[in-house]
């Protein structure tokens, strides 16, 4: 069982950059790739990028590659996602998610995610 809660949201504008946490508690964490996904109003959650139990491996979006910055701490529980050069349409709920897949074909679709976290919102503004 893996408990995840997100922190770091907020309001930026265009062009700022934010950072989000992802605490995990349970002693598996480090056994599961992670991944960090997006809902925009009325949009389907989309796949934002994800990480290796190793960290090792990262994939990310087309859309923030480049921009966005995956890592984990093992040692401390946590995933992270760094976010530059945000801009209006990465406004949305962001989650962490947990699984147990080591493939990046695995990575990008929701039902391989077996846990989830409550979402921390991200505002853009022009």
């Amino acid at each position: 069982q893996v408990q995840l809660v997100e922190s770091g949201g907020g309001s930026v504008q265009a062009g700022g950059s934010l950072r989000l946490s992802c605490a995990a508690s349970g002693h598996t964490f480090s056994s599961y790739s992670m991944g960090w996904f997006r809902q925009a109003p009325g949009k389907e959650r989309e796949f934002v990028a994800a990480i290796r139990w190793s960290g090792r491996n990262m994939y990310y979006a087309d859309l923030v590659k480049g921009r966005f910055t995956i890592s984990r701490d093992n040692a401390n529980n946590t995933v992270y996602l760094q976010m530059n050069s945000l801009n209006p349409e990465d406004t949305a709920v962001y989650y962490c998610a947990a699984t147990p897949q080591n493939s990046p074909a695995d990575w990008v679709s929701r039902i391989h995610y077996d846990y989830w976290g409550q979402g921390t919102q991200v505002t853009v503004s022009s």
